[in-house]
């Protein structure tokens, strides 16, 4: 089935990501294209709409990102947001010109009368990161917002149906921000809403049949969101024809390997090889407490051992990797667009013999993921996994791997998890997982001096991980998780909360 698509054109904002993803919400397909695309390309799309995003450039600047001036004749609705607002003047005949007073956060916006603003309160708060503005319309353009710096905060042309916004509606901080991209997409682009999860479904288990037949294909499972509802997706299509490979590198959370053979083998029938190659990863890792030695080392024996695995499967048709969209789009778009080499199995490829690659992901965002997979019928707590590191907890152990480290860690990680979920907590953290520091301290216990590791707590909140804030669990909950794990877990004295976020600090330690 052929969806309605509406192009994001991308002009290097940080939020370009985030507009295709709202847009995807309201169920309607949208893909982020490079600036640089063609406009017979563009064509080809058959879009229903055109969105500008946002970008750091000024327009007048030399060698600043700018589109062909006739993507205005195509007959298709456009809405530039930030710098597109601004580039749509430009093109157009309008001035833009470096703003006396920059606008950065929060700001209040008056809304005049528009199709986009339908249901928006006049008065209201939006998300301004700008440096330049519109001063001057394109003939036939009226003003439709303001705020007290920014005079043009908005404008359109209705005959034409060209709009644009010089805030940012897409950022959950503009009020009403998603009412006003649902009124372009169905009052001006008249969008049917396609975009739906349970569509995909059958769609890609046909597509999958089609180009599969009776052929051999081989999934590396990790145990992770993406590579599960990718297997489970092909095992829908192609049944017993799938083989999956899960490589145990002993460096899971607690119970974890268990889990997977228990869904996918035991509960699904899947045809799931196990291989515990934990004594390897240890072996390799003995002494090693540079963190990107310890992901080389590990990613190293990971495709050593899935290659040796699958060697003994013979020739295998169709490789299954777990690419989604945002591995895509930071492989680079346009003429630049090839799959980054650290996605789900970076590296598989060289070492199995194959005939092509499946990505049934690859036009997926991870929450669209998580959609899916619970259309395909996967147990909520495999589908919400938080996301997990692949060298797994070898980043979370400061310092040299031991055997002994990594029983404190997934014992210490268990009851954090545990007690998180007993509060109703973990729905509304991004992510959340115990850390053991290489520091030890004094401590007293049963009225004897301690000299024992201390546990670091890591929680956040984040929408994709690329910024986050500390997560503000409430004192009483620390103070049972705190209890639980100097009580339970051997050779802990101490436990700390770390309160720093994304940036300056990453979200993992290592």
């Amino acid at each position: 089935m052929e969806h309605q698509t509406v192009l994001v054109i991308d002009f290097g904002g940080q939020y370009n990501q985030l507009i295709v993803r709202r847009v995807r919400n309201q169920n309607v397909y949208a893909e982020l294209i490079s600036s640089e695309t063609s406009l017979e390309k563009i064509k080809s799309y058959h879009p229903i709409g055109i969105i500008f995003t946002g970008g750091p450039s000024s327009v007048f600047g030399e060698n600043a990102p700018t589109v062909t001036k006739e993507i205005f004749s195509l007959g298709v609705p456009v809405l530039g947001i930030c710098y597109g607002m601004q580039l749509t003047a430009h093109l157009l005949g309008g001035t833009v010109i470096h703003a006396p007073l920059r606008e950065y956060g929060r700001q209040k916006i008056t809304y005049g009368d528009s199709v986009l603003f339908e249901g928006v309160a006049k008065e209201n708060f939006c998300w301004m990161s700008h440096t330049d503005q519109v001063s001057v319309l394109p003939e036939g353009f009226v003003q439709t917002a303001s705020t007290s710096t920014c005079k043009i905060a908005a404008y359109e042309n209705a005959d034409r149906n060209i709009y644009a916004v010089q805030f940012h509606p897409e950022v959950v901080h503009t009020v009403d921000g998603n009412k006003i991209l649902h009124n372009f997409l169905y009052s001006v682009c008249h969008a049917a809403g396609d975009w739906k999860m349970s569509d995909f479904v059958g769609e890609q288990i046909k597509l999958i049949k089609e180009k599969v037949a009776d052929g051999k294909v081989l999934c590396a499972m990790s145990g992770g969101v993406d590579s599960a509802v990718a297997a489970t997706l092909l095992y829908k299509a192609v049944g017993s024809n799938l083989t999956c490979i899960f490589v145990d590198h002993g460096l899971l959370r607690k119970n974890e390997a268990d889990q997977v053979m228990s869904v996918f083998k035991d509960g699904m029938g899947m045809n799931l090889i196990k291989v515990d190659a934990s004594a390897l990863f240890l072996k390799d890792l003995q002494g090693v407490k540079e963190p990107e030695k310890k992901r080389k080392i590990i990613g190293k024996d990971f495709i050593d051992v899935f290659g040796e695995e699958a060697k003994k499967l013979g020739k295998v048709d169709f490789l299954v990797q777990g690419t989604i969209y945002p591995d895509v789009i930071e492989s680079g778009l346009g003429k630049s667009a090839v799959i980054k080499s650290h996605h789900n199995v970076g590296g598989l490829p060289s070492v199995v013999d194959f005939k092509e690659i499946i990505e049934p992901l690859r036009s997926l965002f991870k929450d669209e993921v998580r959609k899916l997979g619970l259309e395909l019928g996967l147990p909520e707590n495999i589908v919400n996994r938080q996301p997990f590191p692949g060298p797994g907890l070898a980043v979370r152990i400061i310092g040299n791997i031991t055997k002994k480290k990594i029983k404190i860690v997934q014992d210490a990680d268990f009851i954090f998890r545990e007690e998180i979920a007993k509060a109703g907590l973990d729905k509304e953290i991004w992510q959340y997982f115990a850390v053991l520091t290489g520091m030890h301290s004094v401590g007293v216990m049963g009225d004897e001096r301690t000299y024992d590791y201390t546990i670091a707590l890591r929680a956040v909140t984040s929408v994709d991980g690329m910024t986050a804030d500390w997560a503000d669990i409430p004192h009483d909950v620390l103070a049972v998780i705190s209890s639980r794990i100097v009580n339970e877990v051997k050779c802990v004295n101490r436990v700390v909360y770390d309160i720093t976020g994304k940036p300056p600090a990453t979200i993992e330690w290592e």
